[in-house]
């Protein structure tokens, strides 16, 4: 979950360095280091906290040198040190890497190496590299990182430099990712887009057991011992523009406001793809195989789920066929009949989430059709996926998911209307109203973003309570789930969400007149239900937040027994309200997040991309 930078070129590497590694910092890390290679040396700067104090530190005592690497680390072996922050050496000092990913038999080899003279300065899985390739046979760094890497197991995406060879990278990648950036002044090495994108928009994705020599020049991919043809280089569709904050205080708040635009473009893409006939296609499937398929399984983590959880509303009522939604990290681990008639959709904002890429090869290997549902492209998950759809929604820099969440709830929903009418499981009526409601998404979210003063407002009032409830029933619940999440997420308060008829069976013992229950409340089939169980928190002291419709005639009790309430437009069709009553959510979390000085964007412990199982 660690971000890597290199470069090779023919200017100054440091401020190539720490830009990348500003870069990266989205991604969640706890200490930051570079290594540049200059006149037969290697120097080596690095420190735990934010990379900033490294940039001053540089500033005050600059490094010189054209090639180099660089690194942010998220801990997994050893505490979150400047001792133990990459870039990572051998006993001599003359090799230096920087390594995302986990070494799995670390212990074994660190105590082979040791009892065989090597003198080991840190707690990390990542120095037992460093030592084995300087041990390795071969004449030139990538014969000595070849011979390394097959007694190594685990994941890991890797960039050694040495001082035998000043102005070369090797770069490994196996099972986390890792890029090259080409550009006229350079080549690049990094583990996500954003660290290189300043420079260039052409990227060249290794693929797991790819060795990559890297030079000024240009690069050169061995598999085995042999070197393979040039890749075509992928052009990154955004610009660098893309991951500035454009006046907003926080990325988060970003992307939040970003929604409509992002969810424009999601629409607009699969629409244009449905012109041409091809949107189909590209998920590598026909309208045949579309009426084949005797179920749909999901698989997922974190905000990804919940999106795939109100995707099982959305597709089990567009297509007729049962859907079943699974936690990527445990679905791999399950016994599992043979999957032959079965859709498997993995979704994933990054397309490099460990568990979902796992979950994805383990239905595969049972004879599922995969379809990715990403918003990388290039990403592992789309270029292992059977077929992939794309959400437009742009860089996502804040950690805590919000413009991918509703992205991929259009994307489900575009996919819903597209086999839907495929199987002949809507009728061409309800088809084009589906559709209809769809395009008016853009502009509701952006009316929904209206509520943000007030959201904030009603943020200073339950800032610091001991936890939060969040209700909600049939397409509503993930709702609540995923508002329960953001805020766990970035202002470390406990919430849970739960449908809100299990309430009373357990979690209704939590409510007092200190825990806001937040509940969401579209007016929907469910509505009533929703107010019966509104009155028993009610009935209890809670403080009851409703996320509700607009303003009517019909509300008239529930202005009676909700504390706040927050109005959003709603879509006609219930399956569809999710893209708006969450956005309040989001909101909410953020305020709530702010008001406790808490870091939205960077929040402890957590990553953006979760490329270790």
């Amino acid at each position: 979950m660690c971000g890597i930078v290199g470069y090779t070129g023919r200017r100054e590497a440091p401020p190539i360095l720490l830009e990348g590694l500003q870069r990266l910092v989205y991604r969640g890390y706890d200490s930051a280091g570079l290594a540049v290679s200059s006149n037969g040396t290697l120097a080596i700067r690095k420190m735990a906290g934010p990379v900033e104090d490294l940039s001053q530190d540089i500033l005050q005592t600059p490094l010189r040198g054209v090639a180099g690497i660089g690194h942010t680390r998220w801990a997994t072996h050893g505490a979150p040190t400047t001792l133990n922050a990459h870039p990572h050496t051998d006993c001599s000092g003359r090799i230096a890497l920087v390594h995302n990913g986990i070494i799995e038999n670390a212990d074994r080899l660190r105590a082979e190496l040791s009892a065989s003279g090597h003198t080991f300065r840190t707690d990390t899985d990542t120095e037992v590299l460093a030592h084995l390739i300087e041990d390795a046979p071969g004449e030139c760094l990538e014969d000595r990182v070849r011979a390394v890497i097959g007694r190594v197991k685990g994941s890991y995406g890797i960039a050694v430099v040495g001082t035998a060879e000043p102005g070369k990278i090797v770069a490994v990648r196996q099972g986390s990712p890792v890029l090259l950036g080409l550009s006229e002044g350079g080549t690049f090495v990094a583990s996500d887009a954003a660290a290189v994108r300043s420079h260039t928009d052409e990227v060249v994705y290794l693929l797991d057991g790819d060795l990559a020599v890297i030079t000024a020049d240009g690069y050169q991919i061995r598999r085995g011992n042999g070197t393979i043809p040039l890749r075509r280089p992928t052009r990154v569709a955004w610009s660098a523009d893309a991951v500035e904050l454009a006046g907003f205080e926080r990325y988060m708040l970003k992307e939040i406001f970003e929604q409509p635009d992002a969810i424009r473009r999601t629409i607009a893409s699969w629409s244009a793809r449905n012109e041409s006939e091809d949107a189909l296609a590209q998920c590598n499937l026909t309208p045949l195989e579309c009426r084949t398929f005797e179920r749909i399984q999901i698989v997922a983590c974190g905000t990804s789920w919940h999106a795939g959880l109100i995707g099982r509303y959305i597709l089990e009522e567009m297509t007729g066929i049962p859907v079943q939604v699974e936690y990527a990290s445990e679905y791999r681990y399950k016994c599992q009949l043979p999957l032959p008639g079965t859709l498997t959709l993995a979704i994933s904002q990054s397309g490099e989430t460990a568990d979902t890429l796992e979950a994805l090869r383990r239905a595969q290997s049972e004879g599922s059709h995969v379809l990715g549902i990403v918003n990388t492209v290039g990403s592992t998950i789309a270029r292992e996926s059977d077929g992939v759809m794309y959400l437009a929604a742009g860089p996502e820099i804040g950690v805590a998911s919000t413009k991918a969440f509703t992205s991929q709830l259009v994307a489900l929903l575009l996919l819903g209307l597209t086999f839907g009418e495929a199987r002949g499981a809507l009728a061409p009526p309800r088809a084009r109203e589906l559709e209809g409601e769809l395009r008016k998404l853009p502009e509701l979210v952006r009316r929904s973003l209206e509520v943000d003063r007030e959201i904030k407002e009603l943020a200073k009032i339950v800032s610091n309570p001991r936890g939060f409830l969040y209700l909600g029933r049939g397409v509503s619940f993930p709702v609540a789930l995923e508002g329960a999440l953001k805020l766990k997420e970035v202002s470390y308060l406990h919430a849970e969400g739960y449908p809100a008829a299990e309430m009373k069976h357990g979690p209704i013992a939590l409510v007092d007149d200190d825990t806001p229950v937040v509940f969401v409340a579209p007016r929907d089939g469910l509505y009533r239900k929703v107010l019966a169980n509104i009155q028993e928190v009610k009935a209890r002291g809670g403080r009851i937040i409703a996320i509700c419709a607009e303003e009517d005639e019909e509300e008239m009790e529930l202005a009676r027994l909700a504390d706040h309430r927050v109005h959003v437009p709603c879509p006609s069709d219930p399956l569809l309200t999710p893209v708006t009553t969450v956005v309040p959510l989001q909101l909410l979390a953020y305020h709530v997040a702010m008001l406790r000085g808490c870091n939205v964007d960077r929040p402890r412990n957590l990553a953006k991309s979760v490329t270790v199982e």
